[in-house]
């Protein structure tokens, strides 16, 4: 990550740990993997999370690469939550560092039933290498609890250049996730579209300790996965008590 003469970048990530170390409870988690879920942190808890992308091996005309993405995700009450993302640390290649405060409602919610509904928006701020000046991911989602397992589904529409250069894409988003114990869950999502989110994922989510949850997945693109469109995704999550 490359942040020499940037103070907006030092802010932001001074915030970030700012935010991590002040910290007291937490629970839950922002998304799946790339998708959201109808999870809403308590009011006052905070859950930090950092997620690790690369490919090792080159393929086709598709080498390797890495990108770091640290998040924090705070509840606010009234079944809100609200975040800060810091993406476009890239290696190889010039930074593209944008930063993406973010915001979730929990509207609706029927525990009897296992029923949830969800809207939020992602806001994105380039602030290195801008391709852009401002640009907005919306979603609407619910999810059903049927046993062990949870099913979501949704949609989105990202504005101009968020998700595609000089476009507008919309599609669906969704999301299963499978209670195996206490320690492991089996889950995938999937974000429809061919663009530069439009991925299926599925991984295992393992909790080697209450406050720690570790995510191992595989993002394989809709378009251009027999090219070398594919990558490894690991997030490991910390729960502050």
């Amino acid at each position: 990550m490359r942040t020499r003469g940037n103070p907006i970048l030092y802010f932001a990530l001074f915030a970030f740990i700012f935010a991590l170390l002040l910290s007291i409870q937490a629970k839950g988690q922002q998304t799946i993997f790339n998708v959201p879920t109808t999870d809403i942190l308590d009011p006052g808890k905070v859950y930090g999370e950092l997620d690790v992308s690369f490919k090792p091996n080159c393929e086709a005309a598709v080498c390797r690469f890495s990108s770091f993405v640290p998040r924090v995700v705070v509840g606010t009450g009234g079944n809100v939550e609200v975040g800060l993302n810091l993406t476009g640390n890239i290696q190889p290649g010039a930074d593209s560092t944008t930063l993406v405060p973010t915001v979730k409602f929990r509207f609706y919610q029927n525990k009897k039933k296992d029923i949830a509904l969800i809207a939020g928006t992602n806001f994105y701020i380039p602030v290195r290498n801008r391709a852009y000046n401002f640009g907005t991911y919306t979603y609407v989602a619910g999810s059903k609890t049927i046993n062990k397992t949870r099913l979501t589904a949704g949609g989105y529409v990202a504005s101009k250049n968020v998700f595609a250069p000089n476009a507008v894409r919309a599609g669906g988003q969704f999301g299963i996730e499978q209670t195996i114990n206490d320690k492991f869950s089996v889950a995938a999502d999937w974000i429809t579209g061919k663009h530069s989110s439009g991925y299926f994922t599925p991984g295992v989510i393992y909790k080697p300790h209450p406050k720690v949850t570790t995510y191992w997945t595989y993002s394989i693109g809709n378009t251009g996965a027999s090219n070398g469109n594919h990558y490894f995704l690991f997030e490991v999550g910390y729960n502050f008590n």
